[in-house]
């Protein structure tokens, strides 16, 4: 299961309030990268069979069956730091990361 903490649910809030045709947001995994694979967001827009809808108050987080495996456990967070602001993964199936923090490795 995927957990979005109250400061990464109001900014999807704020990022799918401004968008026409968007109904959540869609997380996933690619393989890139040192490490092997790398994170993926973007706005989604619509749901298909491979898909798994997670809704947590009235967000709701679309991932693709394939990278429910990696990312079974994640916290998402967004984190504001000066002026710099982002969503941090914080995975508990990452095993090694490469040293600029852009891919990552899992147990699974």
């Amino acid at each position: 299961m995927i957990k979005l903490t109250e400061s990464a649910v109001n900014r999807v809030r704020e990022m799918v309030a401004n968008r026409e045709a968007v109904i959540g947001l869609r997380i996933g995994v690619t393989e890139s990268g040192c490490s092997g694979y790398s994170y993926a967001l973007d706005f989604a827009e619509s749901v298909s069979d491979n898909d798994t809808v997670i809704e947590q108050d009235d967000i709701k987080v679309v991932i693709d069956d394939a990278s429910m495996p990696i990312l079974d456990g994640v916290e998402l967070d967004f984190v504001k730091q000066g002026l710099n602001q982002s969503f941090k993964f914080n995975n508990p199936n990452v095993v090694s990361s490469c040293g600029c923090g852009e891919s990552f490795s899992t147990t699974k």
